[in-house]
């Protein structure tokens, strides 16, 4: 008679494809299910909060929603990072735990619904009659609202027999949405402002793309002959290249950000805005009419003049039929830009002043060795410049910043797992500090097993937590401890079966463009040790530290 727990899992592997987890005694009878009853596939990581990470990066490398799995007490704790993260970054995945019995707490026990509720993540329990349909609305929730959702399993629920297994309804999603009547005036409006503006500026976001509107925005800047550009989440949205300065933000460059500042109309798709880019409030001149559309309640931002609720596809394409009907014509301010010229970058030294290597030619050389067909995925921390300035990719859904969010380091190697299942095709490249990648040491095993010669990792070794170095450090703070003894992560990369490279000079990349060179099948999993200066810093820091002095 099947239990509790197979009613859970075979009704979310009617969903979901992946879980990823470690198992314990509150989730073995779960476990035990997912394999005997269900074709989703289980991938062990080595720590509870890799799991959530894996979840997270899976549906960001896919869009298709992804489980992780724990224990209750210290592995549900263990979770409570990555939970926030995801959270914070508004990733829909499953946390399925296990729970105190219905008895009550045992000593080992914590109010786990307060805990995942004081991150953000609510949690549904349960019971031996509603196993399947409690499990179908806590998929719908995270879907719905775009949140991670906890799905938890009393310990002495689990093994109940609950009868057999009722089928699995659809979840019910809400539909996109449109915009109010005043809304739809609000776009006629706006359609006569694009219409005469000089220099219209487009900026899009992940927003943009989870909205599927990269077509519409398209059509919109042809229409309009906008300039455009994307946040570090929606980079690649807009289908023609040849008048996109790339991201805008710290991530962007100096040339293309001064045009930036010469619009005079900007309309924002599906972006929140942040400090990071918005500069600091320096993105757009003071005169610039700014215009956000978002599904957000309200603007996100002081620098917002005229707000539009709705979903950035639908918007778009009314802006174009509305431009349509009054017969314009594009402006023609982005036919006079060089946006190769604008978007040039630093190309660095080979070796900064204390001679170590200078990051900057590092991730340039890296750039140019790199497979096409790539996923990037980042850990948070200083060295997350490197990567998103150098290392362009195909659409948003191939460059990810796991814990930037929650401005949390220690995402990195589990990422790379849940990436490398979301994308089987493709080579997923794991940018990573020597912080963070100590941090998450355990999943270095996970990576290299699942990615095998689709992953590889580069690990900017400097020795430091460098945001710190360069925030506190510059204001006098020790410095001690801020620093971390040389590791060598190419020696730990061999200990669990990948090939490790310490890289010195930019000769040593040279191995890259073999590796890059072999099939898939033919390759290791391959780390770079990379051992550069703390003393370069990222421009993207360079505007933190301003603020901040």
């Amino acid at each position: 008679m099947p239990t509790v727990s197979a009613h859970v899992a075979t009704t979310l592997a009617a969903h979901i494809d992946n879980v990823f987890g470690v198992m314990g005694n509150g989730n073995a009878y779960f476990l035990d299910a997912l394999e005997r009853d269900t074709d989703a596939t289980y991938t062990a990581v080595r720590h509870e909060a890799g799991a959530v990470v894996a979840a997270d990066a899976h549906y960001r490398a896919s869009g298709r929603i992804a489980a992780a799995t724990a224990t209750y007490g210290a592995g549900f704790t263990n979770t409570l990072t990555a939970l926030a993260e995801a959270v914070q970054a508004r990733i829909p995945l499953i946390l399925v735990v296990g729970d105190e019995p219905t008895s009550g707490p045992r000593p080992w026990d914590v109010d786990q619904i307060a805990m995942a509720s004081a991150v953000g993540a609510r949690t549904y329990t349960v019971g031996r009659a509603d196993a399947a349909a409690t499990t179908v609305i806590a998929i719908e929730h995270a879907l719905s609202y775009r949140v991670p959702t906890v799905l938890a399993i009393p310990y002495d629920v689990a093994r109940l027999e609950a009868g057999a297994v009722p089928a699995a309804p659809e979840p019910v999603l809400p539909a996109p949405l449109t915009p109010s009547a005043f809304g739809a005036a609000e776009i006629a409006d706006l359609a006569r402002t694009l219409a005469s503006a000089e220099r219209p500026f487009l900026l899009a976001g992940r927003g943009a793309w989870l909205a599927g509107a990269g077509d519409a925005l398209g059509a919109l800047a042809e229409k309009t002959g906008a300039v455009t550009a994307s946040t570090a989440l929606g980079r690649g949205i807009f289908p023609d290249a040849r008048f996109d300065l790339g991201v805008a933000g710290g991530f962007g460059a100096d040339g293309a950000m001064a045009l930036v500042r010469e619009a005079d109309v900007a309309v924002v798709f599906g972006a929140s805005l942040n400090q990071f880019t918005m500069r600091f409030g320096d993105l757009f001149a003071p005169g610039t009419q700014v215009v956000q559309v978002d599904v957000a309640p309200a603007a996100t931002h002081p620098h917002i003049g005229r707000f539009i609720r709705g979903d950035a596809a639908v918007v778009a394409s009314a802006l174009v039929a509305e431009l349509d009907a009054l017969g314009a014509a594009g402006s023609g301010w982005r036919d006079g830009i060089d946006p190769a010229a604008l978007t040039a970058r630093e190309p660095g030294d080979q070796l900064a002043p204390d001679g170590r290597l200078d990051p900057r030619s590092v991730a340039r050389r890296i750039g140019e060795l790199l497979p096409a067909d790539r996923v990037v995925v980042s850990d948070g921390g200083h060295f997350i410049g490197w990567a998103n300035m150098y290392w362009p990719v195909a659409s948003p859904d191939r460059m990810m910043m796991v814990g930037t969010a929650f401005q949390a380091i220690g995402q990195g190697f589990p990422s790379v797992a849940g990436a490398a299942l979301a994308r089987p095709e493709s080579t997923v490249v794991l940018t990573t500090g020597d912080g963070g990648g100590l941090m998450a040491i355990a999943d270095l095993e996970t990576a290299v097993r699942v990615a095998g010669g689709r992953g590889l990792a580069v690990v900017w070794n400097d020795g430091a937590y460098g945001a710190e170095v360069n925030l506190y450090g510059l204001k006098g703070l020790a410095t001690a401890p801020m620093l971390i003894p040389e590791v060598d992560f190419a020696g730990l990369a061999e200990a669990v079966g990948a090939e490790g490279v310490v890289v010195r000079t930019l000769a040593d990349l040279d191995r890259l463009e073999t590796w890059a060179a072999l099939p898939a099948s033919q390759r290791p999993f391959l780390l770079l040790d990379c051992r550069i200066s703390s003393s370069v810093i990222a421009p993207y820091q360079q505007e933190i530290i301003r603020v901040n002095s």
